[in-house]
């Protein structure tokens, strides 16, 4: 402070009592202030010491809880990285079983579509083969029937065969027995020298009819592949028969063995001709 000048020493005095005085109040008023002070910091340590307690009996209670909390977050550590662990481990699976199934999908895929692929070949060559079992059953059908067509003219064939057989036999028997008779004839007709004229005419006449029944099978032979076959000259062969009975009325033999032969001879051309028309091949 600046340094106070004094006029006098009761100035300096009054001064000076005054300041005391001054200092004085405020040192009761710091008393005061003190003691008020110290009763509210009695107060507040009172309080401090109460919270205090509290905070103690929190913090032990919260530590307690924190021990408590710190084993299940361990516990909860543990756990986590065991599930971790495990959840990775199924992934892992997962992900092996994922490529797994991946890989036999895409084969099964691959597998369908071969499998579709050989349906499709397989119902093309169905389809082929039943065309071709249509064909083949057509045509075996038609072979059947030209079969059993042909076995039909070939059974006709044998039986015409056998029929012309049976007649070539019966006309070497006629012819035979045609020898024979005109033998037994002319041996009758010797010892009367009248009728030797008419009986040389008979033979004669029977010899002509001989021939024109030969000529007449060898002409149905020789035309059998240019027309149809019909009896050779059976209405010749019956008018010619008819004159040679005419011619030999008075002997009923000699008209049998005139007519027959020559009959028989028309049949073997008509035969003949049936069977150079007949096929001569069969399945």
């Amino acid at each position: 402070d600046q340094e106070q000048t004094f006029s006098s020493v009761e100035e300096e005095l009054r001064y000076y009592k005054d300041l005391a005085e001054k200092y004085k109040a405020k040192l009761q008023e710091t008393q005061v202030e003190l003691e008020e002070f110290q009763a509210s910091s009695r107060d507040y340590e009172v309080e401090l010491e109460t919270q205090l307690k509290q905070y103690e009996t929190s913090d032990r209670e919260l530590r307690s809880l924190l021990g408590r909390v710190q084993s299940e977050n361990d516990s909860l550590q543990e756990r986590l990285s065991q599930v971790q662990r495990e959840s990775t481990r199924q992934v892992s699976d997962l992900q092996n079983q994922l490529a797994d199934v991946t890989a036999s999908r895409e084969e099964m895929h691959r597998y369908i579509r071969e499998l579709e692929q050989s349906n499709d070949d397989l119902e093309r060559a169905k389809r082929t083969t039943v065309a071709s079992l249509e064909e083949f059953e057509s045509k075996l059908n038609l072979a059947i029937e030209r079969n059993a067509f042909l076995e039909n003219e070939l059974d006709e064939k044998e039986a015409l065969g056998f029929m012309v057989q049976r007649l070539k036999d019966e006309t070497r028997d006629l012819k035979q027995e045609l020898m024979i008779q005109q033998s037994v004839h002319k041996e009758e007709q010797t010892p009367f020298p009248d009728n030797g004229t008419s009986g040389l005419a008979k033979l004669e006449a029977a010899y002509k009819a001989r021939k024109e029944a030969q000529a007449a099978a060898a002409a149905s032979v020789a035309g059998a592949n240019a027309v149809p076959c019909t009896p050779a000259r059976s209405g010749s062969g019956a008018t010619d028969s008819n004159r040679i009975a005419t011619e030999n009325g008075g002997s009923s033999s000699s008209k049998r063995a005139l007519r027959s032969p020559r009959i028989f001879l028309a049949l073997l051309g008509s035969l003949s001709c049936k069977l150079n028309k007949l096929p001569f091949f069969f399945f």
